[in-house]
C-alpha cells in the first residue's frame, strides 16, 4: 500500500514523501479487530438472551408461580451445563472452548444447532495458536451460519483436532454450497454472496487465509451437501521456525 503527500515550502512545491506499508501487516491488524468484533457480537447476543431469562423468571416471581420459576431456572441452568460440558470434554484450550459455547449460544438465536464431530480433541494450546485458531473458527463459523440461514438450513458441524504438527478446523454447514466457479475467488478480498451493502463483506473469510498463510498453513473449501471448510494452521508458525 502506497501513500503520497506533496511537501511545500515558503509556497512552492520542493518535492513529496512517499511512504509504503506492507498490506499483510494491515490486513494482520484487520484481523484481530474482526475477531474482537466477533467477540463483541457474540456477547451482545447472549445478553439479549439472559435478559430474556432473566425477565421470564422475573415475571413469574411477580406471579408467585414460584414452582414454576424454579422449574425454569433448573432447565436453563441444565442446558448450560449441557452445552459447556459437551464441549469441554472434547476441546481443552480454555479461550476456544469459551468461543465455541458462546457461538453455539449465538447461532441458536437463529435456530440453528452446532454440533462436534465424534472425533474432535484439542488440547490445550499455545496463547498465539489459541488466538488464530479462535479467529479462524469464529469467522468460519459465522459465515457457516449465515449461509444456512439463508439456504433454510439448522445445522453445523464443527471438527477441531491436533494433526501431527498442526490444528485442523473444519466446518461444515447445511448452506447452498459453493458455486464451482467461485471457488478459486471465495478467499479473496471483497468475494462475498451477500448483498452489497452487507456490513464486513468479503472480509472474513479472506482474513481466515491471512492467519494460516502466516503461520505457514492453508485453508480450502469443498462441496459435500454444503459447503466444508478446512483449515489447518501448524503448531509452529513458519517464521518462528526459519
Amino acid at each position: 500500500m502506497a501513500n503520497r503527500n506533496e511537501v511545500r515550502e515558503g509556497g512552492r512545491d520542493v518535492g513529496a514523501v512517499t511512504t509504503l506499508r506492507d498490506r499483510t501487516e494491515l490486513l494482520a491488524m484487520q484481523s484481530e479487530l474482526t475477531a474482537r468484533e466477533s467477540i463483541t457480537e457474540t456477547l451482545r447476543a447472549q445478553t439479549h438472551e439472559f435478559n430474556n431469562q432473566l425477565h421470564m423468571i422475573s415475571g413469574l416471581l411477580q406471579l408467585e408461580e414460584y414452582d414454576e420459576a424454579s422449574a425454569l431456572i433448573g432447565t436453563l441452568a441444565r442446558r448450560r451445563a449441557e452445552i459447556s460440558d459437551a464441549v469441554v470434554a472434547k476441546v481443552h484450550d480454555p479461550a476456544v472452548a469459551a468461543l465455541l459455547v458462546a457461538k453455539v449460544s449465538l447461532a441458536a438465536e437463529r435456530g440453528i444447532d452446532i454440533a462436534l464431530s465424534g472425533d474432535t480433541g484439542l488440547p490445550r494450546l499455545d496463547p498465539d495458536l489459541s488466538a488464530d485458531v479462535g479467529t479462524v473458527l469464529g469467522n468460519l463459523v459465522d459465515n457457516a451460519v449465515d449461509a444456512t440461514v439463508a439456504a433454510g438450513g439448522d445445522r453445523i458441524d464443527v471438527r477441531l483436532a491436533q494433526e501431527e504438527e498442526a490444528v485442523a478446523v473444519q466446518v461444515f454447514d447445511t448452506g447452498p454450497g459453493v458455486p464451482d466457479d467461485s471457488v478459486a475467488e471465495i478467499f479473496r478480498k471483497g468475494w462475498s454472496s451477500k448483498p452489497s451493502d452487507a456490513s464486513g463483506r468479503g472480509v472474513g473469510l479472506a482474513l481466515v487465509q491471512v492467519v494460516c498463510a502466516r503461520r505457514g498453513g492453508h485453508v480450502s473449501v469443498h462441496n459435500q451437501q454444503g459447503a466444508v471448510f478446512t483449515a489447518v494452521l501448524p503448531m509452529t508458525p513458519r517464521s518462528a521456525g526459519a
